[in-house]
Formats: structure tokens, sequence, C-alpha cells
């Protein structure tokens, strides 16, 4: 009996933190600080992401450079506190025309 209830327990557990499967993985270092190196464009529909490189300070990823989107004013130099540090974005492949003739 002691046994199913720890059972029902360790899965109550995890249904209680609504996180996704893998992703405590992710983020069990904490937020992780950067500074931003440069920036290399801008995406969505309206251009309101801006993706830059950035330069990990703390953490496991120490030193590595990579790729991340930000929403919002983003300038060299700005500091961002990454929440994790193992996912890259994809590189911005070619811009396109809005009305334009291709």
């Amino acid at each position: 009996m002691a046994k199913v209830q720890k059972i029902q327990d360790s899965k109550a557990q995890k249904k209680s933190t609504g996180a996704s499967k893998g992703s405590d993985k992710l983020v069990e270092e904490g937020p992780v600080p950067a500074v931003v190196e440069a920036c290399l464009g801008r995406s969505g529909t309206r251009g309101e992401i801006t993706q830059v490189k950035v330069r990990i300070l703390q953490g496991k990823n120490r030193g590595k450079t990579m790729r991340r989107n930000v929403r919002g004013p983003v300038d060299k130099k700005d500091i961002l506190i990454l929440r994790e540090t193992e996912i890259e974005a994809r590189k911005i492949m070619k811009r396109i025309n809005k009305g334009g003739q291709s």
C-alpha cells in the first residue's frame, strides 16, 4: 500500500510542475547572463524580432557564442538574461520583399 502511495505522490509532483517532458534539463542551471556581440538581422512577419549573436558569461557553456532571437530594443554590449543555453536560433535565410515580383 505504501509503495502505491509513493508512486501516486511522485506522479502528482511531476504534474504539478506544468513543465513539458525534458524541459527540466534545459532550465536546471537557472538564468544565465549573456552579452550581445552583434545584431545579425531582423525577422518575424513585421520585423519585430532581432537576431543577435551573444557570448555566454556564466554557467557550463561559459564563453560559447550563439545566435538568439530577441524581441524588443537591443543593441551591442547589452546584457541579456537567458533562461536556457542549449537551443540556438536558426539562421535568417533570405529577405522576402512584400509585394515584389520574384
